[in-house]
């Protein structure tokens, strides 16, 4: 099966490279249409789409996939459609004055042939967004889903190939292997969302064929509550963020920072704010399961290292249900006094338990941020502008929103993208066309060029002319 799955992948790589190189720069109508056609998947099969994620979580909020993926995932095909002619219009540039009346410009040029590599946590809006960029600027693609969600991945391809030639979009379902094989290949460009971990395993394979990456990956996003900020607003903000998909989110609020003596007051409202959301777990469609028994368990390792490391840690279970039997359900669960030795306070968390440390000063929550690697989001409540401009000032993070949780992530009129080792590149709406484009200079000379006068044989005239080139640039 591993061999058969490892020629279809190259079969379809093969065939995508010729069909590029028969069409290597689609006009407005073919990127429209293609485009067109991936909402069209969108739209007409949100039940299925829906259904196939809730299997493979063993429970996933149907309400949380119609807004965090297929919604998010509409809004930016739409958005590419209504601007993709603009994008790919040639971009004049000033042409400096030793070199006119020539002229400069940028033309927008497809890559190729790309590859994406999708997680498991959004597994239609983490394939389809990235895909949306990719046809918008005229490539062909390859999508290798994860195999942890084998009931969404093969529902993919099957509606993909309902909707595409192999040529032009095709998904390659299989496993871990698969992925390494997939990853390997000679792509135009290379974009993986993921694990840190993974991630530079992604780079290290890409380099031996110089192909350029995206990587979108994590790390341990903090929240910071400022002495100024509307306590109960952030604590409900933060809630509705950490839990959402059970926490299953890569750009979580991962830890959250508070002003020295207000730990205990902060957990008490954040467990008031989590049981108004979610005031039952076990049955509650809304609330999300996680998603295998490996990634169950490795949250209740960390949880339990911290108790008995010392740590404070309250679990918020509203109805006081027992979900042990279901072995995938995992409570909201709050953690203060832990020490950053252990592995919740090192690892990503990426499910439902938030760690609470309080700092003594800005100067303090500043270097608690810095002294880790950068994270992929920041989040920052309160109302001192001068401590919310020291916070973007003096720390680095992909992306950042102000008294709320998230929501930078579904601009498309902004990039998305890591910093350091919660990724590099970036995606979404203009920037995802960027990305998977080659933006080509080109120079135009005018017949009225004095450049010829600069030529060999060397003498007086050149003399006379370089030394009024000095003068003015």
């Amino acid at each position: 099966m591993l061999q058969v799955r490892q020629d279809v992948l190259a079969d379809r790589f093969q065939l995508q490279r010729a069909a590029f190189a028969a069409q290597p720069f689609p006009d407005i109508g073919v990127r429209r249409d293609r485009l067109n056609r991936l909402l069209a998947l969108t739209e007409r099969h949100e039940s299925e789409i829906c259904a196939a994620i809730d299997a493979d979580f063993g429970g996933r909020s149907a309400h949380e996939t119609r807004l965090a993926e297929l919604f998010v995932v509409r809004a930016g095909i739409r958005h590419a459609l209504s601007h993709v002619k603009g994008w790919m219009r040639p971009r004049r540039v000033a042409t400096t004055l030793p070199f006119l009346p020539g002229t400069n410009r940028l033309v927008p040029q497809p890559l190729g042939v790309v590859g994406i590599v999708s997680p498991w946590n959004y597994p239609f809006q983490l394939a389809i967004a990235p895909v949306t960029a990719a046809l918008a600027a005229g490539n062909r693609v390859l999508v290798k889903p994860s195999e942890l969600t084998p009931a969404f991945s093969a529902l993919l391809a099957r509606l993909v190939a309902e909707h595409f030639a192999p040529d032009e979009l095709s998904v390659i379902t299989g496993d871990a292997e698969i992925g390494k094989t997939f990853v390997s290949m000679p792509f135009d460009h290379l974009l993986f969302t993921g694990s840190t971990a993974v991630g530079r395993q992604v780079a290290l394979a890409a380099a031996a064929n110089l192909t350029p990456v995206t990587l979108e990956l994590g790390g341990k996003s903090p929240a910071i509550f400022d002495q100024s900020c509307d306590l109960d607003a952030a604590a409900a903000s933060v809630a509705y963020g950490k839990l959402l998909n059970a926490g299953q989110t890569c750009i979580a609020p991962d830890y959250l920072l508070v002003p020295k003596g207000q730990a205990a007051a902060v957990t008490a409202k954040l467990a008031t704010a989590m049981a108004r959301l979610y005031p039952r777990l076990r049955d509650n469609p809304d609330y999300t399961a996680i998603v295998s028994d490996r990634h169950y368990q490795r949250l209740r390792d960390m949880v339990a290292e911290a108790r008995a490391a010392g740590a404070d840690v309250v679990e918020v279970n509203p109805a006081g249900e027992d979900l042990a039997a279901t072995g995938k359900k995992l409570p909201p669960t709050l953690v203060s006094n832990a020490d950053r030795e252990l592995r919740l306070m090192r690892e990503e968390i990426f499910g439902p338990v938030l760690p609470i440390v309080e700092y003594a000063s800005l100067d303090d929550a500043i270097a608690y941020v810095n002294q880790a690697d950068r994270p992929l989001a920041l989040y920052w409540f309160g109302r001192d502008a001068g401590n919310r401009q020291r916070i973007l000032h003096e720390t680095v993070a992909g992306g950042v929103t102000i008294n709320d949780c998230m929501l930078h992530l579904v601009q498309e009129n902004q990039p998305f993208g890591g910093v350091g080792a919660s990724g590099m590149g970036a995606y979404h709406g203009e920037w995802g066309f960027r990305t998977f484009s080659k933006e080509k200079p080109v120079f135009t000379q005018s017949r009225l060029s004095a450049g010829s006068l600069l030529r060999p044989p060397y003498g007086k005239t050149f003399e006379r002319l370089f030394s009024l080139l000095r003068r003015i640039t």
